[in-house]
């Protein structure tokens, strides 16, 4: 596993954006674990957010793109801490770009927050998380709706393998419905592999009695 991959999970459990435990998912499905995105606060955080983002689109979609696209919420300021992390690191300019949940009528009209979008542009779109891959549905129709753009990939931080409507994971189920390439900076299997029997702040997150609530979990959700 690459090295930054490890510090990004340790960078979630420290920031309590991963958590283990008992929770009820929107879904109604019962997990021994649980993401919150929205418990990146601080400066430092959003910071070191961006470059674990940067990193994994690098490694998977390169850096031939022009926009990146995050859907209103919590994808305004993921754009926008990942394309400064893109110019830090890479020195490579890229656009942000948000859309509204209401169309703006003055001043700055339109759907559209940051850049607008042109013909020909290539877009990455970035999310926290994907459970059912409604955003995607969403979101997808607005910015193809604006100019003739080709959508590179979608990233996101965190693959949950889950089934998502179908058997397949909702990472999957967007890559073939939408005709482009998905990826997260970790997947769970990577998080539970890394985590397991490891001691963090005298208490190990993922022992026996948690591995195997995540293997029931995924025994039950578990995409194909």
């Amino acid at each position: 596993m690459e090295q930054y991959k490890q510090e990004f999970i340790d960078f979630m459990v420290e920031s309590k954006v991963l958590k283990f435990g008992d929770f009820t998912l929107k879904s109604g499905r019962k997990s021994p674990f649980f993401m919150n995105a929205g418990a990146y606060v601080t400066g430092t955080q959003l910071r070191k957010l961006g470059e674990y983002y940067a990193k994994a689109i690098h490694d998977n979609f390169g850096l031939d793109f022009d926009v990146l696209f995050g859907p209103a919420y919590k994808g305004i300021p993921l754009s926008v801490c990942t394309a400064m992390a893109i110019s830090e690191l890479y020195g490579k300019d890229v656009r942000y770009c948000s859309n509204r949940k209401e169309v703006k009528d003055h001043g700055d009209v339109g759907i559209l927050l940051g850049s607008k979008l042109e013909d020909g542009d290539r877009v990455v779109m970035i999310e926290d998380v994907t459970t059912s891959g409604k955003s995607i549905e969403e979101t997808y129709p607005i910015v193809t709706a604006q100019a003739k753009v080709e959508i590179k990939g979608l990233v996101v931080s965190l693959n949950r393998m889950e089934k998502g409507k179908t058997e397949q994971s909702a990472l999957q189920e967007i890559s073939e419905t939408y005709g482009f390439p998905t990826a997260a900076i970790v997947s769970m299997a990577e998080v539970t592999e890394y985590l397991y029997g490891k001691e963090k702040d005298g208490k190990v997150l993922i022992d026996d009695t948690m591995k195997a609530s995540i293997d029931a979990y995924y025994a039950q959700y578990g995409a194909n």
